[in-house]
């Protein structure tokens, strides 16, 4: 078969097929007896209807668009195959099929166009001797204590009182109404907004500005009203920089008393005897964290970097099947909220997260194919001794191993362990100074998951809070 390509744009190979007469003849004839054996035709058994009166009853022109989608299957793949070329996804007709359909006679040559898509061509400018920043992130001196102080609070022992107002620290229940204006002017409860016999902590910062502090210095069975506004920042953009209105009335007060920071409490919140060593497990942890958190700094600018020196066409199926993945990823991630997927997906809606994902599918990519040829050129690879001993101590930790894919949990791993290897590796090609931690400009975040999150109804609407472990 004659085959000539044609290097196109965005990792394409064009093909023109001249099909032979000889393969030509051969599919009419195939597709012919096939579906005149198949085929019910009043009057007539299968298999012997005159193939004047077949082609009649079907239609000449129907059945040479089934013959040429034939051939066109048949010759592409025999093309591809001849031509040895490494094709990604299926083929792209150039030529028009319908011209195909018209010009195809049986037993005479056909000349077709495709094209196919073909692994990227990458280039890689610069892989080593750059110079680049990080940000190191330092443990937290006040965390422990403030871990301990979660635990403590956790386990407070609540006490009523009646004789004193509210103070901060207290637990307290409220009965609350929440107004914000409407179009016309005029106050109106809004979603969310009320609620009775509501517990919450008298703790600073954990709902919108004012909102904890007003409640502190009331008395039991006081009502007050407090005039506050919602943060322009709102997560709900129908609330955001509203002035609202809380009627609040207190219905309890109640102190809370905290155990000692003793070896008693230590055996209680966790499995050491005594609370020094719990201190020290803490320190020992948030280390650990903070040094891989510095550690993934590094990674992504060296990331970063690789991206920036990289030269690739990407071919159109990659892309499709990347963001593909990334889209499922997120809905498989909303599921196992407990959100019943088939009350709020659209077509649009997932069309809309294909969108929001294709430049970080992109992005993905590059960072693969960059990987990827720092592997080829430095010859950095996974042994087989590497991977069975990761696939050993990985399945050990699995409690029902028969429930995984084995073999794409193995592929999963040998990726995982390369690119572990060519981080290290470029770690030490490079100079990468760390820097403080805030001192360099924030990456801008994908819009994906906050576009398919479920918003809350919640409210007093909480703008920050202590981490709580």
């Amino acid at each position: 078969m004659k085959v000539t390509q044609e290097v196109l744009p965005d990792s394409q190979v064009g093909l023109q097929i001249e099909i032979p007469s000889e393969l030509s003849q051969r599919t009419y004839d195939q597709v012919l007896n096939k579906l005149m054996s198949t085929t019910t035709i009043p009057g007539f058994r299968k298999g012997k209807v005159p193939k004047p009166i077949f082609l009649q009853r079907i239609g000449v022109t129907q059945f040479k668009a089934t013959v040429v989608q034939e051939l066109l299957e048949t010759a592409i793949q025999t093309a591809i195959k001849q031509e040895e070329i490494t094709a990604i996804g299926n083929y792209q007709l150039r030529s028009s099929f319908d011209e195909l359909v018209a010009q195809y006679q049986p037993g005479q040559t056909l000349t077709v166009s495709a094209s196919v898509d073909v692994p990227p061509r990458v280039t890689l400018k610069q892989y080593q001797g750059l110079s680049l920043q990080a940000e190191e992130v330092l443990p937290d001196p006040e965390r422990v204590n403030r871990t301990l102080a979660t635990y403590q609070n956790q386990r407070a022992t609540l006490v009523p009182m009646e004789d004193r107002p509210a103070q901060m620290g207290d637990a307290v229940v409220i009965d609350f109404v929440g107004k914000v204006a409407n179009e016309d002017g005029d106050l109106e409860e809004f979603s969310g907004g009320s609620g009775a016999d509501f517990s919450l902590d008298l703790e600073p910062g954990r709902f919108i500005p004012g909102f904890i502090e007003g409640i502190v210095g009331m008395n039991l069975e006081e009502s007050k009203d407090l005039d506050l506004a919602f943060p322009e920042d709102y997560g709900h953009a129908d609330l955001a920089g509203k002035a609202v209105i809380f009627s609040i009335t207190l219905k309890e007060v109640k102190e809370k008393e905290l155990p000692e920071l003793d070896d008693d409490f230590a055996q209680e919140v966790s499995e050491f005897p005594t609370i020094e060593e719990l201190r020290t497990s803490l320190v020992d942890q948030y280390a650990e964290e903070a040094s891989e958190r510095t550690k993934t700094n590094q990674h992504t600018a060296l990331l970063k970097a690789l991206v920036a020196n990289l030269e690739a066409e990407i071919p159109e199926t990659l892309v499709q099947q990347e963001t593909d993945f990334l889209v499922r990823q997120t809905l498989s991630q909303v599921s196992q909220q407990g959100l019943d997927l088939g009350k709020f997906l659209t077509q649009d809606l997932v069309e809309g997260m294909r969108k929001e994902a294709r430049p970080n599918a992109i992005e993905r990519l590059k960072r693969t194919l960059a990987l990827g040829e720092v592997a080829k050129q430095e010859a950095i690879s996974v042994t087989p001794e590497e991977l069975q001993t990761k696939f050993d101590q990985t399945l050990a930790d699995l409690e029902d191993p028969d429930q995984y894919d084995l073999q794409r949990l193995r592929q999963v791993l040998e990726e995982e362990l390369l690119q572990d290897k060519l981080l290290t590796w470029l770690l030490t090609a490079n100079t990468l100074e760390l820097v403080p931690e805030g001192s360099l400009e924030p990456e801008p975040a994908s819009n994906l998951e906050s576009e398919t999150s479920v918003k809350s109804d919640v409210v007093p609407p909480t703008v920050s809070s202590d981490e709580e472990e």
